[in-house]
């Protein structure tokens, strides 16, 4: 994988950056998250959760609670940006984050 992009947001003292293997428009690719002030994580905390990008958010998340799903952040812009993001929660208490491409 190599770097696609990536993005400091200074107000939440985070970067994110964006890994893949070809144009994040036709691939998948993996975010991850950079916590500023986060020195070391111990086994079981380092890893928050995984996004996924998506056409609809909105109808996407719909659908999810329609069908009985944990809809845990409606869609809307994210803090310390413009993008649109929800959150939902599996089975098992994780977040899976959706991203309005």
């Amino acid at each position: 994988m190599h770097v696609i992009r990536q993005k400091d947001y200074p107000e939440g003292k985070f970067t994110l950056c964006f890994l893949g293997y070809g144009d994040e428009d036709k691939e998948h690719c993996l975010e991850l998250t950079y916590n500023w002030e986060t020195s070391d994580y111990d086994l079981g905390d380092g890893f928050g959760h995984i996004a996924l990008g998506t056409d609809d958010i909105y109808g996407l998340c719909k659908q999810i609670e329609a069908k009985g799903g944990r809809v845990v952040r409606a869609p809307g812009p994210m803090k310390h940006g413009k993008t649109v993001i929800a959150f939902i929660e599996d089975p098992d208490g994780y977040k899976v984050e959706l991203i309005d491409k």
